[in-house]
């Protein structure tokens, strides 16, 4: 475990961490990495082979029901979000989470409990959306942009594609008012179509868009589980996946979206880079941890109870261990998973510490830095120079409207604004 083997001496910020968090993230998978669909660039379908010996991936009700407990309890704040993902959690049936909402009921005492759930969509039925309406979950949904581009990868068991069956997931969302918004995967195939992607998401009803890049690493030699898509740190010879979106081709999305955006959407559609983009601007916390100096307070549970560093790294070296053996609060707070998240930051090469724009990048994330510095060192981003295009060119962009927030000023100010009028 050759990330955790490391003894480095902790700040007093980082000490503090090992107390009992007030609040983390746990990503839960209750149908384990089982879906109905066959993504191409996928990266959690293969994490099936962790459990070649137990095929069962439905999460049992003893799971499910000390995981609600102890999630519940191990927050001290108010308000408690539940995030359910998958694989593709509807396979579990609208009972199971009839379940869980009792069991949420059950435990939440004075707390509000919120419950964030993501689908492909190809599964939604009129009685799931009354469900969601009813029990106002926020559903992500996934679609990579009109037909020709969403197809390309998302494809179902048989090859068929799954773009129609979406559509109706998003027309079903909307007729029954079920708040949701849109996850759409940046890759080699669509990330030369930025605003026929962004607006085709926008007349479709997606007033929240995540746009997350796709950037995977196929090794030459499966590891001793038969997992082919490694982590950075892993040894051996491996190439970049083909459908890795490249640093320029994220970065000029992002560009010519950001672009449309700051002149037309301030304040009615939210963009998460750009909303993240802007708390590290003013100097708060991100909200996103992918831009957070460290990370750590996002896990993710498999449906056995078995707890995982981050989603991104879901191999045995970052296992943490199981909630019916060990309590969660233990495993947040551990020395490995406060080292896990202290590393995003000790580990950035000397290019990252030098870099203009490290107050908004602080160099992504750790999943992703296997490239080289310019002067051949590790610890990279891949997407490093995408990531500088971005962050430079929004620059006098995020000063404004930082700038009327400070002065409690609204920052769809920016749009009347000389700096945008002279950009047209």
């Amino acid at each position: 475990m050759p990330r955790f083997e490391k003894d480095k001496t902790l700040t007093l910020s980082d000490a503090l961490k090992v107390t009992r968090p007030k609040a983390f993230m746990v990503m839960a998978k209750p149908m384990g990495p089982i879906c109905n669909l066959n993504c191409a660039y996928c990266y959690y379908l293969e994490k099936e082979r962790l459990y070649r010996e137990n095929r069962n991936f439905r999460m049992n009700d003893e799971v499910l029901e000390s995981f609600i407990k102890q999630f519940i309890e191990a927050h001290e704040v108010p308000l408690v979000t539940f995030t359910w993902q998958g694989g593709e959690p509807t396979l579990l049936g609208i009972g199971f989470f009839e379940k869980v909402i009792a069991l949420q009921k059950k435990y939440r005492g004075s707390k509000k409990i919120d419950n964030a759930f993501q689908t492909n969509g190809t599964r939604l039925t009129e009685e799931w959306c009354r469900f969601f309406s009813k029990n106002e979950f926020l559903v992500g949904i996934s679609v990579d942009g009109p037909a020709q581009v969403h197809d390309r990868y998302r494809k179902d068991k048989a090859g068929r594609p799954t773009f129609e069956e979406v559509m109706k997931g998003i027309k079903l969302l909307k007729r029954f008012r079920v708040e949701f918004n849109t996850l759409t995967v940046i890759n080699n195939a669509n990330a030369s179509q930025p605003l026929e992607i962004y607006k085709f998401l926008k007349k479709n009803g997606s007033r929240f868009m995540q746009f997350i890049p796709i950037v995977e690493r196929i090794s030459q030699d499966p590891t001793p589980d038969g997992l082919t898509l490694i982590p950075p740190a892993a040894d051996g010879e491996a190439t970049v996946a083909d459908w890795t979106v490249r640093a320029r081709q994220y970065g000029k999305f992002m560009i010519s979206v950001f672009d449309e955006w700051v002149r037309n959407d301030v304040g009615e559609i939210y963009v998460q880079l750009f909303d993240v983009t802007l708390a590290n601007w003013v100097g708060a916390p991100p909200g996103l941890c992918v831009f957070a100096e460290t990370c750590g307070e996002a896990s993710v549970m498999e449906h056995n109870g078995d707890l995982y560093s981050c989603d991104h790294f879901v191999y045995p070296e970052y296992y943490l261990g199981n909630i019916m053996q060990d309590p969660l609060t233990e495993m947040m707070s551990s020395h490995r998973q406060i080292q896990f998240g202290k590393d995003k930051r000790d580990t950035l090469p000397r290019q990252c510490l030098e870099c203009e724009v490290r107050f908004a990048c602080h160099g992504g994330c750790p999943k992703s830095r296997f490239a080289q510095t310019t002067d051949g060192k590790p610890g990279l981003n891949w997407l490093c120079e995408g990531y500088k295009m971005f962050f430079n060119h929004v620059k006098p962009y995020m000063e404004f409207m930082a700038n009327e927030l400070i002065n409690e000023r609204p920052p769809a100010n920016i749009m009347k604004s000389n700096l945008v009028k002279s950009a047209r």
